[in-house]
Parts: C-alpha cells; sequence; structure tokens
C-alpha cells in the first residue's frame, strides 16, 4: 500500500469511528491515537487548542511531554496558528523559531484546524525524529483531516 492509499485507509477510519462526536476532547484524543498508531514516522502526535486570544495549551497527544503554552508568536506551531496555514518543515533545526520539546526532533508538519467562522481553533503537530519525514501527501491528507475537524466543532472560538 502506498502513502496516499495508506491516509486514505486511516482517514475513513478516523472519520467512521468519530461520526457525529461532538465532544472535542473525544474527537481530538481518537484522532492523535489512530494518527500515532497508524504511521510509524510519528513520534510525537497532538493537538494545540486555542484557549485564549493568540494563546494555545497542548493537548490531547500521544508522545513524550510536549510545550504547555504556546503564543501565537512562537515556534512552528505559533506560525500556523498566526498564519492560518500548513508549516511543513523538513529541518527543525534549521528553523530560527523551534521551539524544541524533544531534542530528538529533527522534522515537524504543523496544520491548523479553522472553524466555520474563520478562526484557528487549534493546531494539529506531528514531529518526526526521521529528518525530511513529511512530504505534500502528508500535507494534503492532514489538511482534508483537520478541514474535517473543523467542521465537526462548528462554530467554537476556544476549545477549553
Amino acid at each position: 500500500m502506498n502513502k496516499s492509499e495508506h491516509y486514505q485507509e486511516t482517514l475513513r477510519r478516523i472519520q467512521a469511528v468519530c461520526e457525529g462526536e461532538t465532544d472535542m476532547i473525544a474527537l481530538l484524543s481518537t484522532v492523535c491515537c489512530e494518527l500515532h498508531q497508524s504511521f510509524d514516522y510519528y513520534h510525537w502526535t497532538g493537538f494545540y487548542r486555542t484557549v485564549a486570544p493568540q494563546q494555545l495549551k497542548v493537548g490531547p497527544y500521544q508522545g513524550g511531554h510536549g510545550c504547555l503554552d504556546i503564543h501565537f508568536d512562537r515556534g512552528i506551531c505559533g506560525a500556523a496558528a498566526k498564519q492560518a496555514s500548513t508549516q511543513l518543515v523538513e529541518d527543525v533545526h534549521a528553523r530560527a523559531d523551534h521551539i524544541a520539546c524533544a531534542s530528538s526532533t529533527n522534522s515537524e508538519i504543523v496544520v491548523p484546524v479553522i472553524n466555520a467562522n474563520g478562526q484557528v481553533i487549534a493546531v494539529l503537530d506531528v514531529d518526526s525524529d526521521d529528518p525530511a519525514a513529511f512530504d505534500e501527501t502528508d500535507k494534503q491528507y492532514l489538511e482534508e483531516l483537520c478541514q474535517w475537524i473543523g467542521e465537526a466543532l462548528g462554530e467554537r472560538e476556544y476549545l477549553n
């Protein structure tokens, strides 16, 4: 099975398990679990939720501990939230704004979750210890997944 087919199967499974779920913690936790268990190069998989203006808070996630709080002006997660755009980083050590929660991380992709009102309500952050682990295929399917999550969560502005 190629990478695209693997993503299609994983997203179908996530959507089937989570269909109709409106509890934010249950939804995000299940998404993290399914993604983290499905891809060997996913070494940290989680969400940073917008909990106040310009402020992200960790969780739910799988892997080692994450940074607890990230302002929209800090790091790759903050950039994804502030710009409302995916950050695909082949080498995190080449980014001066990278916040190193784990020294083993070498590459990262961060995808915003946007609500029905166009606000970033969370970001999906996936880290890998492998260099250049993520590509346009990851970006395409994770953006599709985050769009689905944003639609499922409706008009929520903050995810406390």
